[in-house]
């Protein structure tokens, strides 16, 4: 590189190299001589290099060297100009020096940057830096102390140690830092006590000690008069505040989240410009003491999970409060009347308290927008005055034992998200929910309804309506599973975007009216009882997945829009023809797993999106499927189940170990294996096979495992083949390095028994393997690309069907005789034998009466 005086500026970062390349051949080697024609240059960064030579020139004010290799730094060779130095990430640095120095100490120096440095251990004398404002030495995990001279350094603005781990103590003199304003200090877990002279910090107005041992703060902490932000959390020794604390009179934020904090002093109230009071999960506080109705300027008090076990009367006191939460405080289990004050409050978190019922007063609160209350397990019932909050926009009651809603729910005009899910005693909703002019949102998963009022239709702005069934809970009788039937005002809903009626019974068939919802995305009906869709499916433009598993009356699919992206018709055991979907150009996922009766999947082989298609224990089209798979079609896939008892013989077995070609980049692993359920073994209800494992390891020890994803689980016995191409972009395939093995293994501790793995190989894609887009008819196999030769595979294995079949079946026997007694065998060699002699006998007796008589 070779510069001009014009130069000011110069920016190298190699840090993506590092990823490219390795760590090995990384290292880039600057000469400091290129430099020496600059000498206007005053920003210098040369992340990840090396330098070799000392000039740099006079005028330079900016040097970053992220990742400096260098293990100590001369920092008297520096320009005596610099301003800033940033040495953040040099995982070699153990130690500055030259700073000592009286003739070439860079004087102007304002910031230095030392962070993730993780072998720093000390910091050098600085008093001779007379301008400096910033030190950053976060994540400076060796760093045992810190030099007595920074407690001198009276320019300073911003000192940051967070995560420095091992530092016990500060400088005891701390005098000199009469302009810092912000001290960080998180997460340094050694560090027990802070400076008792720190209330000299006059102009400080943050102090961040969270995560610290900390036992106590100093007296002296009340003369930070400036103090705006003091953070305090996760501090566990720290049980108690000083009274003094109620003299933070620029104190904002008061922040002890997770911290040992037993209770607050009165003074507290005093802190009149105080805007958050954070106290979650402080286990040990069991009360606020009555002055905090004077925090005038109060507008966030969180006490999530904490102790609390009543809120004073005197919180109604707080006019500017906007957001209370106390959710999940096990002890608190009423709101009290002087809530109704709170004129200012948004945003009101109640949730897994033990409260069993709701102040009438509630209804007074005018400006509340979201209300939690989900989990609250002892309240029934809602009083009628929640109609009265009108600015009400979100409303959550989880997994509630409310009975039934308030007509009065249908005032809340402003309400756009409804959540109920859960609430297994609501067995409906009432008429007045369809004057919710507002509702976009309606969540109402596993409840106990089984029907919707006719004014449902009435919800013209409803985008998402979720209220699947879990299908192996009975929330509702065998004699109402199959009684549902979609309103007919529910095909006003024409803005429903994503609608999930999972196991609610749907029974006979679906209207016509459907197409009516054009602007659906989402549609998940399984475990339903109906037997068709509507043809008029097809209109459904916007549609990206349909959901249909186990509808087991379903007998067939019409055609389906060209914007689906996953098909999911898992279990359909009555499933006999399927549409042509050569139009579904868009379509990634075909899930058809036990579909038994389907013999044809008409346009298969013109889905050029495809990547996962799942067909175990689809026996009777498989032979069609695999005369359609085309080299492109496998080139793309990364998922492919199907029935099967033989893998192509060119992969290898369950255990391959990778080694590198020169200039050839691997681009994929295809994992292959042949599995079978015994069904005979347990009656087990797991919804896929997840067992199957792929892993990479380094010197026999794992570094990376990803479970194949085959899909449901068949229904029959016989063997099913899957497939899966992990393409270079993902993890299996970066995390693979030269000499490390790839194997498949079933997973020690399996969650399905029945599972047997009865065959697995491997193949490595490299380069120049699976790339030839041409005809490839006339190729010999071993100029052929891997997608031609697997395509060629399926598309001759009916050949070969039979055979294999009856091979697998041969072999099967022939393991099962091996595990027969071995006495058995040897009574079987011994008849043998017998009747061997027997004969012989009489050949000998034959050949003498004729040789002597």
């Amino acid at each position: 590189m070779q510069g001009t005086r014009c130069i000011q500026g110069i920016a190298l970062d190699f840090k993506k190299r590092s990823t490219i390349v390795g760590k090995k051949y990384n290292e880039v080697i600057l000469d400091t001589k290129s430099f020496e024609p600059m000498v206007t240059l005053r920003l210098l960064q040369i992340n990840n290099l090396s330098l070799e030579g000392k000039f740099l020139p006079d005028e330079l004010k900016w040097l970053q060297w992220q990742g400096c290799p260098l293990e100590c730094i001369p920092l008297d060779t520096l320009p005596r100009e610099l301003t800033v130095l940033d040495l953040s990430n040099a995982e070699k640095i153990k130690s500055l020096r030259g700073l000592e120095s009286h003739n070439k100490v860079p004087e102007n120096l304002m910031v230095i940057k030392l962070s993730d440095c993780y072998r720093l251990a000390a910091i050098p004398d600085l008093s001779r830096c007379l301008r400096l404002e910033k030190i950053m030495l976060d994540s400076c995990i060796s760093l045992k102390r810190i030099h007595e001279s920074i407690g001198s350094l009276t320019t300073l603005r911003n000192l940051n140690l967070r995560r420095c781990e091992n530092i016990t103590e500060l400088p005891s003199d701390v005098s000199g830092l009469k302009h810092l304003e912000s001290l960080v200090l998180s997460n340094c877990t050694k560090l027990k006590v802070l400076p008792e002279n720190i209330g000299i910090l006059k102009s400080l107005k943050t102090l961040e000690a969270d995560g610290t041992a900390i036992v106590k703060l100093p007296e002296s902490i009340f003369r930070l008069t400036k103090l705006e932000r003091l953070v305090l959390d996760s501090c566990s020794y720290l049980r108690r505040l000083p009274n003094c604390i109620g003299k933070l009179c620029s104190l904002q934020e008061l922040s002890l989240n997770k911290s040992g904090l037993q209770e607050l002093p009165d003074t507290v109230g005093s802190l009149k410009n105080l805007e958050k009071l954070s106290l979650i999960s402080c286990a040990s506080l069991t009360q606020f003491p009555d002055s905090i109705g004077n925090l005038v300027s109060l507008t966030k008090l969180l006490a999530y999970n904490s102790g609390i076990k009543e809120l004073p009367s005197t919180i109604g006191s707080l006019s500017y409060l906007r957001m209370l939460s106390v959710g999940n405080c096990k002890h608190l289990s009423k709101l009290p009347d002087s809530i109704k004050t709170l004129a200012s409050i948004t945003e009101l978190k109640l949730d897994g308290t033990p409260i069993r019922y709701l102040p009438d007063q509630i209804g007074d609160m005018k400006q509340l927008r979201k209300l939690d209350i989900g989990n609250c397990s002892n309240l029934e019932s809602l009083p009628e005055s929640i109609g009265h909050l009108g600015s009400l926009t979100t409303l959550n009651i989880d997994n509630g034992n409310i009975k039934e809603l308030p007509a009065s729910i249908g005032l809340l005009e402003n309400l756009v998200t409804l959540t109920l899910n859960r609430c297994r005693m609501l067995k409906q909703l009432p008429a007045s929910i369809g004057n919710l002019k507002s509702l976009c949102h309606l969540n109402m998963k596993e409840t106990t309804m089984s029907d919707l009022p006719e004014s449902f239709g009435m919800l013209s702005r409803l985008r998402t309506l979720r209220m699947g069934k879990e299908s192996n809970l009975p929330l509702i009788s065998v004699e109402n599973r199959g009684s549902f039937v979609i309103p007919s005002s529910f095909c006003n809903l024409t803005l429903l975007s994503d609608f999930d009626a999972h196991a609610w019974g749907l029974s006979g068939k679906i209207p016509d009216e459907f197409e009516k919802l054009s602007l659906i995305e989402t549609l998940k009906l399984g475990h339903n009882n109906f037997h068709s869709l509507p043809s008029s499916l097809k209109g459904l433009s916007f549609l990206k997945k349909l959901k249909l598993q186990n509808c087991t009356e379903l007998t067939s699919l019409p055609s389906l829009p060209s914007s689906l992206i996953e098909l999911n018709a898992d279990n359909c055991y009555a499933l006999e023809t399927i549409h042509d979907i050569s139009n579904l150009e868009s379509l990634e996922e075909l899930k058809l797993t036990n579909c038994g009766k389907v013999v044809d999947i008409p346009g298969l082989e013109c889905l050029k999106s495809l990547r996962r298609l799942f067909l175990s224990g689809c026996s009777a089209c498989s032979t069609k499927v695999r005369k359609s798979l085309s080299k492109v079609a496998l080139r793309n896939f990364q998922n492919l189940s199907m029935p099967g008892t033989k893998l192509p013989e060119w992969f290898s077995g369950g255990t391959v170990s990778f080694t590198k070609r020169k200039n050839l980049e691997l681009t994929s692993v295809v994992v292959g294996v042949i599995f079978s359920i015994n069904h005979n073994n347990k009656n087990i209800q797991i919804p896929d096979v997840v067992d199957i494992q792929a892993k990479v390891l380094k010197l026999g020890e794992q570094v990376f495992s990803s479970v194949l994803f085959i899909g449901g689980v068949p229904r029959t016995n016989e063997p099913q083949i899957h497939l899966r191409r992990f393409h270079d972009y993902h993890a299996l395939r970066r995390e693979l390095n030269e000499a490390d093995t790839v194997c498949v293994t079933k997973r020690s501790t399996p969650f399905d028994e029945r599972l047997e793995l009865l065959k697995s190989g491997i193949h490595l894609i490299f380069e120049g393997d699976d790339d030839y887009e041409g005809d490839e008819e006339s190729l010999d196999k071993g100029l052929q690309s891997i997608s031609e030769r697997m395509a060629r595979f399926f598309n001759t294995y009916d050949e070969g069907v039979g055979a294999a079949e009856s091979e697998y079946k041969c072999q099967h026997e022939l393991e099962q005789a091996k595990e027969k007694p071995r006495t058995r065998l040897l009574g079987v060699k011994g008849n043998y034998i017998i009747l061997f002699l027997f004969n012989l006998f009489f050949v000998l007796l034959g050949w003498f009466w004729l040789r002597y008589m």
